[in-house]
Protein backbone atom coordinates (compact mmCIF):
# COMPACT_ATOMS: atom_id res chain seq x y z
CA UNK A 1 0.00 0.00 0.00
CA UNK A 2 1.27 3.14 -1.24
CA UNK A 3 -0.06 5.59 0.91
CA UNK A 4 -1.68 5.58 4.25
CA UNK A 5 -4.32 8.12 4.24
CA UNK A 6 -7.97 7.73 3.42
CA UNK A 7 -10.46 9.40 1.29
CA UNK A 8 -14.07 9.67 2.01
CA UNK A 9 -16.62 9.71 0.03
CA UNK A 10 -19.69 11.52 1.96
CA UNK A 11 -23.46 12.12 0.75
CA UNK A 12 -24.54 14.98 2.00
CA UNK A 13 -28.61 16.11 2.19
CA UNK A 14 -30.33 17.14 -1.19
CA UNK A 15 -32.35 20.12 0.62
CA UNK A 16 -33.02 18.64 4.57
CA UNK A 17 -30.42 19.82 6.63
CA UNK A 18 -31.68 17.48 9.12
CA UNK A 19 -30.57 14.59 6.54
CA UNK A 20 -27.29 15.11 7.27
CA UNK A 21 -26.32 11.41 8.88
CA UNK A 22 -24.26 11.80 12.44
CA UNK A 23 -21.65 9.49 10.59
CA UNK A 24 -20.94 11.54 7.73
CA UNK A 25 -21.24 15.10 10.30
CA UNK A 26 -18.28 12.86 11.95
CA UNK A 27 -16.66 12.16 9.12
CA UNK A 28 -16.60 16.42 7.78
CA UNK A 29 -15.39 17.11 11.38
CA UNK A 30 -12.62 14.90 11.62
CA UNK A 31 -11.26 15.07 8.08
CA UNK A 32 -8.20 17.56 7.35
CA UNK A 33 -9.52 19.05 4.29
CA UNK A 34 -12.50 19.29 2.55
CA UNK A 35 -12.85 18.60 -1.55
CA UNK A 36 -16.31 20.15 -2.46
CA UNK A 37 -18.23 20.78 -5.67
CA UNK A 38 -18.94 24.07 -4.24
CA UNK A 39 -16.88 25.72 -1.73
CA UNK A 40 -19.93 28.25 -0.80
CA UNK A 41 -22.57 24.99 -0.15
CA UNK A 42 -19.66 22.97 1.68
CA UNK A 43 -18.97 26.14 3.99
CA UNK A 44 -22.65 26.71 5.21
CA UNK A 45 -22.73 22.66 5.81
CA UNK A 46 -19.77 22.84 8.21
CA UNK A 47 -20.63 25.96 10.18
CA UNK A 48 -24.05 24.40 10.73
CA UNK A 49 -21.85 21.31 12.02
CA UNK A 50 -19.87 23.66 14.22
CA UNK A 51 -16.36 23.37 12.19
CA UNK A 52 -16.16 26.44 10.10
CA UNK A 53 -12.73 27.08 9.43
CA UNK A 54 -12.03 23.69 7.92
CA UNK A 55 -9.94 23.73 5.07
CA UNK A 56 -12.51 23.30 1.73
CA UNK A 57 -11.21 23.48 -1.64
CA UNK A 58 -13.35 23.13 -4.92
CA UNK A 59 -13.18 20.17 -7.10
CA UNK A 60 -15.78 21.21 -10.17
CA UNK A 61 -15.54 19.93 -13.74
CA UNK A 62 -12.88 22.35 -15.13
CA UNK A 63 -10.31 21.54 -12.12
CA UNK A 64 -10.95 18.07 -11.04
CA UNK A 65 -7.90 16.53 -13.03
CA UNK A 66 -5.54 18.86 -11.10
CA UNK A 67 -7.69 18.79 -7.97
CA UNK A 68 -7.38 14.40 -7.85
CA UNK A 69 -3.69 14.89 -8.53
CA UNK A 70 -3.30 17.32 -5.55
CA UNK A 71 -5.72 14.99 -3.21
CA UNK A 72 -3.52 11.84 -4.01
CA UNK A 73 -0.40 13.46 -2.87
CA UNK A 74 -1.85 14.64 0.27
CA UNK A 75 -3.68 11.03 0.42
CA UNK A 76 -0.03 9.55 0.04
CA UNK A 77 1.16 11.54 2.79
CA UNK A 78 -0.93 9.83 5.35
CA UNK A 79 -3.93 13.03 5.61
CA UNK A 80 -7.72 11.98 5.96
CA UNK A 81 -9.64 13.97 3.10
CA UNK A 82 -13.76 14.02 2.87
CA UNK A 83 -14.84 14.52 -0.85
CA UNK A 84 -18.58 15.89 -0.85
CA UNK A 85 -20.82 17.27 -4.02
CA UNK A 86 -23.08 20.30 -3.81
CA UNK A 87 -25.71 17.77 -2.92
CA UNK A 88 -26.79 14.31 -2.33
CA UNK A 89 -23.97 11.52 -3.30
CA UNK A 90 -20.75 12.55 -5.05
CA UNK A 91 -19.66 11.07 -8.37
CA UNK A 92 -23.07 10.59 -9.25
CA UNK A 93 -23.54 13.05 -12.35
CA UNK A 94 -21.03 15.01 -10.11
CA UNK A 95 -17.26 15.89 -9.91
CA UNK A 96 -15.43 13.51 -8.23
CA UNK A 97 -14.85 10.08 -10.13
CA UNK A 98 -11.26 11.72 -11.05
CA UNK A 99 -10.74 11.84 -7.41
CA UNK A 100 -11.46 8.28 -6.31
CA UNK A 101 -8.87 6.78 -9.09
CA UNK A 102 -6.68 8.73 -8.22
CA UNK A 103 -6.87 7.72 -4.48
CA UNK A 104 -7.32 4.00 -5.62
CA UNK A 105 -3.96 4.57 -7.19
CA UNK A 106 -1.98 5.98 -4.97
CA UNK A 107 -2.71 3.07 -2.48
CA UNK A 108 -5.52 4.95 -0.19
CA UNK A 109 -8.33 3.78 1.45
CA UNK A 110 -11.91 4.81 0.07
CA UNK A 111 -14.70 4.63 2.28
CA UNK A 112 -18.12 5.36 1.41
CA UNK A 113 -20.28 7.28 3.96
CA UNK A 114 -23.75 7.04 1.98
CA UNK A 115 -26.68 9.05 2.14
CA UNK A 116 -29.56 11.16 0.45
CA UNK A 117 -29.16 10.28 -3.11
CA UNK A 118 -31.70 11.87 -5.70
CA UNK A 119 -31.81 9.21 -7.80
CA UNK A 120 -32.88 6.58 -5.21
CA UNK A 121 -35.45 8.97 -3.13
CA UNK A 122 -37.64 9.56 -6.77
CA UNK A 123 -37.27 5.60 -7.35
CA UNK A 124 -38.67 4.95 -3.91
CA UNK A 125 -41.43 7.35 -4.26
CA UNK A 126 -42.69 7.48 -7.99
CA UNK A 127 -44.86 4.24 -8.07
CA UNK A 128 -43.20 2.16 -10.58
CA UNK A 129 -40.72 -0.79 -10.39
CA UNK A 130 -37.57 -0.74 -8.44
CA UNK A 131 -36.58 -3.58 -8.52
CA UNK A 132 -34.36 -2.94 -11.39
CA UNK A 133 -33.46 -0.04 -13.05
CA UNK A 134 -31.14 1.88 -15.54
CA UNK A 135 -29.97 5.66 -14.48
CA UNK A 136 -29.15 7.43 -17.73
CA UNK A 137 -27.39 10.66 -16.54
CA UNK A 138 -28.14 13.84 -17.59
CA UNK A 139 -29.53 13.16 -21.61
CA UNK A 140 -27.74 14.89 -24.37
CA UNK A 141 -28.49 18.74 -24.73
CA UNK A 142 -28.51 18.19 -28.63
CA UNK A 143 -32.23 16.89 -29.99
CA UNK A 144 -30.86 14.16 -32.01
CA UNK A 145 -27.73 13.30 -28.94
CA UNK A 146 -30.87 12.96 -26.92
CA UNK A 147 -33.53 10.98 -28.96
CA UNK A 148 -30.54 8.28 -29.75
CA UNK A 149 -30.05 7.29 -26.25
CA UNK A 150 -33.56 7.12 -25.74
CA UNK A 151 -34.05 4.72 -28.74
CA UNK A 152 -31.22 2.68 -27.08
CA UNK A 153 -32.97 2.07 -24.46
CA UNK A 154 -36.84 1.96 -25.54
CA UNK A 155 -36.78 -2.04 -25.35
CA UNK A 156 -35.24 -2.32 -22.13
CA UNK A 157 -37.73 -3.74 -18.99
CA UNK A 158 -36.17 -1.71 -16.96
CA UNK A 159 -37.23 1.93 -14.67
CA UNK A 160 -35.24 4.10 -16.25
CA UNK A 161 -34.20 7.25 -14.03
CA UNK A 162 -32.23 10.28 -15.23
CA UNK A 163 -31.53 14.15 -14.55
CA UNK A 164 -32.61 16.50 -16.20
CA UNK A 165 -32.61 20.79 -16.47
CA UNK A 166 -35.78 22.79 -15.53
CA UNK A 167 -34.59 24.38 -18.61
CA UNK A 168 -35.01 21.35 -21.08
CA UNK A 169 -37.19 18.96 -18.99
CA UNK A 170 -40.03 20.10 -21.75
CA UNK A 171 -38.41 19.05 -24.71
CA UNK A 172 -36.90 15.99 -23.21
CA UNK A 173 -40.52 14.79 -22.02
CA UNK A 174 -41.50 15.30 -25.68
CA UNK A 175 -38.84 13.52 -26.83
CA UNK A 176 -39.58 10.50 -24.35
CA UNK A 177 -43.42 10.54 -25.18
CA UNK A 178 -41.80 10.12 -28.68
CA UNK A 179 -39.60 7.38 -28.77
CA UNK A 180 -40.81 5.49 -25.72
CA UNK A 181 -44.40 5.78 -26.12
CA UNK A 182 -46.59 8.30 -25.31
CA UNK A 183 -48.52 5.88 -22.66
CA UNK A 184 -45.43 5.12 -20.92
CA UNK A 185 -46.21 6.08 -16.91
CA UNK A 186 -43.45 8.52 -15.75
CA UNK A 187 -42.94 10.71 -12.53
CA UNK A 188 -41.78 13.70 -12.52
CA UNK A 189 -39.32 14.43 -8.41
CA UNK A 190 -38.41 17.94 -8.16
CA UNK A 191 -37.00 19.50 -5.42
CA UNK A 192 -36.69 16.83 -3.22
CA UNK A 193 -36.40 16.84 0.04
CA UNK A 194 -37.29 20.96 -0.13
CA UNK A 195 -40.24 22.65 1.18
CA UNK A 196 -41.70 22.63 -2.74
CA UNK A 197 -41.12 19.20 -3.11
CA UNK A 198 -43.29 17.59 -5.94
CA UNK A 199 -43.80 14.41 -7.56
CA UNK A 200 -46.25 14.36 -10.35
CA UNK A 201 -47.19 10.81 -11.73
CA UNK A 202 -48.48 10.62 -15.26
CA UNK A 203 -48.31 9.29 -18.91
CA UNK A 204 -45.04 10.34 -20.92
CA UNK A 205 -47.95 12.47 -23.01
CA UNK A 206 -49.71 13.74 -20.25
CA UNK A 207 -46.45 14.95 -18.27
CA UNK A 208 -45.10 16.62 -21.49
CA UNK A 209 -48.42 18.43 -22.18
CA UNK A 210 -48.10 19.82 -18.72
CA UNK A 211 -44.83 21.19 -18.72
CA UNK A 212 -44.75 22.21 -22.23
CA UNK A 213 -46.52 25.31 -20.94
CA UNK A 214 -45.57 24.96 -17.17
CA UNK A 215 -41.94 24.72 -16.50
CA UNK A 216 -41.00 22.85 -13.43
CA UNK A 217 -39.05 25.07 -10.62
CA UNK A 218 -35.66 23.47 -8.92
CA UNK A 219 -34.40 19.86 -9.48
CA UNK A 220 -35.92 17.66 -11.54
CA UNK A 221 -35.82 13.93 -11.62
CA UNK A 222 -37.63 11.66 -14.01
CA UNK A 223 -38.60 8.29 -13.73
CA UNK A 224 -40.55 6.38 -16.35
CA UNK A 225 -41.67 2.69 -16.58
CA UNK A 226 -39.66 0.23 -18.36
CA UNK A 227 -40.77 -1.33 -21.97
CA UNK A 228 -43.65 -3.44 -21.45
CA UNK A 229 -43.41 -7.17 -21.55
CA UNK A 230 -45.05 -7.25 -24.92
CA UNK A 231 -42.20 -5.06 -26.35
CA UNK A 232 -39.24 -6.61 -24.87
CA UNK A 233 -39.84 -10.36 -26.33
CA UNK A 234 -39.10 -8.76 -30.28
CA UNK A 235 -38.12 -11.78 -32.67
CA UNK A 236 -35.41 -9.87 -34.41
CA UNK A 237 -33.31 -11.63 -37.51
CA UNK A 238 -29.50 -11.40 -37.32
CA UNK A 239 -29.38 -8.39 -39.54
CA UNK A 240 -32.09 -6.43 -37.37
CA UNK A 241 -29.98 -7.40 -34.13
CA UNK A 242 -26.68 -6.22 -35.52
CA UNK A 243 -28.60 -2.95 -36.09
CA UNK A 244 -29.64 -2.40 -32.92
CA UNK A 245 -26.73 -3.42 -31.57
CA UNK A 246 -25.02 -1.12 -33.84
CA UNK A 247 -27.52 1.94 -32.32
CA UNK A 248 -26.69 1.19 -28.66
CA UNK A 249 -22.77 0.93 -29.34
CA UNK A 250 -23.15 4.02 -30.95
CA UNK A 251 -24.77 5.95 -27.68
CA UNK A 252 -21.99 4.30 -25.63
CA UNK A 253 -22.65 1.04 -24.41
CA UNK A 254 -20.10 -1.39 -24.29
CA UNK A 255 -20.32 -4.55 -26.87
CA UNK A 256 -21.24 -6.89 -23.61
CA UNK A 257 -23.79 -4.67 -22.37
CA UNK A 258 -25.64 -3.95 -25.83
CA UNK A 259 -25.12 -8.09 -26.31
CA UNK A 260 -26.74 -8.31 -22.60
CA UNK A 261 -30.07 -5.77 -23.55
CA UNK A 262 -30.30 -7.27 -27.22
CA UNK A 263 -30.51 -10.66 -24.80
CA UNK A 264 -33.35 -9.83 -23.00
CA UNK A 265 -35.41 -7.91 -25.71
CA UNK A 266 -35.21 -11.42 -28.10
CA UNK A 267 -34.90 -13.83 -25.61
CA UNK A 268 -31.91 -15.60 -27.04
CA UNK A 269 -28.41 -16.04 -25.24
CA UNK A 270 -26.40 -13.69 -24.20
CA UNK A 271 -22.86 -15.55 -26.12
CA UNK A 272 -25.09 -16.19 -28.86
CA UNK A 273 -25.91 -12.36 -29.21
CA UNK A 274 -22.24 -11.67 -28.49
CA UNK A 275 -20.70 -13.66 -31.06
CA UNK A 276 -23.07 -12.42 -33.65
CA UNK A 277 -22.20 -8.20 -33.25
CA UNK A 278 -18.91 -9.12 -32.31
CA UNK A 279 -18.13 -10.44 -35.92
CA UNK A 280 -20.18 -7.65 -37.69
Amino acid sequence: MKGGGTLFVVSTPLGDPRDLSPRAADTLRAAELIVAEDTRSARRLLSDIGVADKPVVSCFDANEAARAAEVAARLEAGAQVALISEAGTPLVSDPGYRVVVAAVAAGARVVPVPGPSAILAALVAAGLPPDRFVFLGFPPRKPGGRRRLFESVRLLPFTLVLYESPLRAAATLADLAAVLGEGRAACLARELTKPHEELVRDTLAGLAARYATDRPLGEVTLVVAGAPESAAAEELDDDEIRARAAELIGAGQSTGDAARALAEITGRSRRDIYNLISRG
